[in-house]
């Protein structure tokens, strides 16, 4: 019986459950299980240690994308570059790293019309953003603001984006607050933090970009988005983004395709009922 679970500390919320199980409906494949286990950082260690050959995949979420990295044999490019594994496959050879928030976020951009990118603003010096600007740059991302609530949080995100390293172009990279001055004119505007934080800004920052993609998915609509949609602003959602890497995690634990279209339906009919 081939088993795959999401991994992280609180765990409860996670929608990666009903979606995994219903690709594995959708695709027939009636034997795999996917569960969820609370583990925090102390703990994966012992998690992985403890996996046999039944297990196929593992999907990560805080506080264990960073975490899990001393434990894996490979570690893929993509992942390595964000500094962050979001999924583990587990095969003869090891343990595997790879992060599908990179080309999650890339597919949910561009499902809703937005292909190329060449200057962004970005709220929040998170993992997820990391992840957000990684995407962008494969849009053709130049120049990107980072917009914080602690400017000295944002300061080593920073360096790694203006010196990369490796075959990475550099990025112009601006460093500021979220406050009054924080609108401006731009392409795309993807906020990483809570809602709250951003609602006062809200509608200053949905007439000024073509884009919004705010990573926050319950409650939905966030103020951001209400604002981007009330000016006609193409916005792509939280559950948008944990649609295709969910799909792209699925793809890599099993080998087969399914629609992240079909993964989104089955996470917002779990939200519905909860």
């Amino acid at each position: 019986m081939p088993r795959c679970a999401v991994l992280g500390s609180p765990i409860a919320h996670s929608l990666s459950p009903v979606m995994h199980r219903t690709a594995y409906e959708v695709l027939g494949l009636h034997d795999w299980t996917y569960d969820a286990f609370d583990v925090d950082e102390d703990g994966i260690g012992t998690f992985l240690a403890g996996l046999d050959e039944q297990w196929r995949g593992l999907s990560l979420t805080m506080p264990l994308k960073r975490a899990v990295l001393p434990y894996l044999d490979t570690v893929e490019p993509a992942a390595r570059e964000v500094g962050g594994v979001n999924t583990v496959i587990v095969d003869v050879e090891g343990r595997h790293g790879f992060n599908t928030d990179v080309p999650g976020g890339i597919a949910a951009l561009r499902e809703r019309g937005v292909d190329e990118v060449e200057d962004a603003v970005v709220i929040g010096a998170g993992a997820t953003a990391e992840a957000m600007i990684a995407a962008l740059r494969h849009l053709g991302l130049r120049r990107v603001t980072l917009a914080v609530r602690a400017l000295d949080r944002a300061a080593e995100l920073a360096s790694r984006l203006e010196a990369p390293g490796g075959d990475v172009a550099p990025l112009a990279v601006e460093v500021t607050g979220i406050g009054p001055d924080l609108p401006r004119s731009t392409e795309v505007v993807v906020s990483t933090v809570p809602a709250a934080a951003v609602a006062p800004y809200a509608q200053g920052l949905a007439t000024r970009c073509d884009a919004v993609f705010d990573v926050i998915y319950d409650p939905w609509p966030t103020p951001l988005a209400r604002a981007a949609q009330a000016e006609a602003v193409p916005v792509a959602s939280g559950l948008d983004l944990l649609a295709h890497q969910a799909a792209a995690q699925v793809r890599l634990m099993t080998g087969r395709e399914v629609a992240a279209s079909v993964l989104r339906d089955a996470a917002l009919g779990a939200l519905t009922r909860h």
